[in-house]
């Protein structure tokens, strides 16, 4: 009798990338808090964003990374997407009287962009690895980062010259937000269709050599 055929393997759907959301997601974000900090809107605009768009929706961009087994973009995704969602949540906290008057909110906000600082400076490093388009977003906002953090510390001290600052962060976070746009744009119009329509660059260095030689 012959032996019946062996059940073939479930058939997994192919993921859409989420990478294009995770990026849209951070660049419009950034680029309402940036106007804001270039003194060019209102405060308070960003919030929403920060919690549905900028923290949410690019979290889940992050865990559906997981799945491709995409480590640097769950981590990158997953951590911004969790920063919108913390700076949020403190902003609510400090109108909603939560937080005690006598603490120096610049200088708690320089702290908090100076963590995010450090990390954002190894996934800078890690994005040459990549490609140039998102390189060019972990680098203008390692920039963004370093000098928000810096006028916020001097702000907190009562220096003049953090507010001059912090608009000039808000300047360089709406090149962050462009960089990541387009990152986003690239993403999306490539993976329809099957060809490349918008350039993103090689990567800077890749391992690919190393290992075909430790292979030989």
């Amino acid at each position: 009798m012959p032996e019946e055929p062996s059940a073939l393997p479930p058939q997994t759907a192919p993921v859409a990338d989420p990478a294009p959301l995770g990026l849209a997601g951070f660049a419009l974000t950034t680029f309402v808090l940036s106007v804001h900090n270039a003194n060019w809107a209102p405060d308070l605009i960003w919030v929403g964003l920060a919690l549905f768009y900028g923290g949410a929706a690019q979290f889940v961009a992050g865990v559906m990374e997981f799945k491709n087994k995409n480590t640097f973009g769950a981590t990158a995704f997953c951590t911004y997407g969790a920063f919108w969602a913390a700076y949020a949540t403190f902003v609510i906290l400090v109108l909603g009287g939560a937080v005690p008057s006598t603490l120096n909110i610049d200088n708690a906000g320089g702290w908090f962009l100076a963590a995010f600082a450090i990390f954002n400076t190894y996934m800078m490093l890690w994005s040459t690895r990549v490609n140039k388009a998102v390189f060019m977003v972990f680098f203008t906002l390692e920039i963004t980062e370093i000098v928000l953090f810096i006028g916020n510390f001097l702000a907190g001290s009562g220096h003049t010259v953090g507010t001059d600052l912090i608009h000039v962060g808000g300047y360089v976070g709406v090149l962050t937000a462009a960089a990541a746009w387009y990152a986003s744009a690239a993403g999306v119009i490539n993976s329809m269709g099957g060809q490349r329509v918008l350039p993103v660059g090689t990567p800077f260095w890749d391992l690919t050599p190393l290992r075909s030689s430790r292979a030989g």
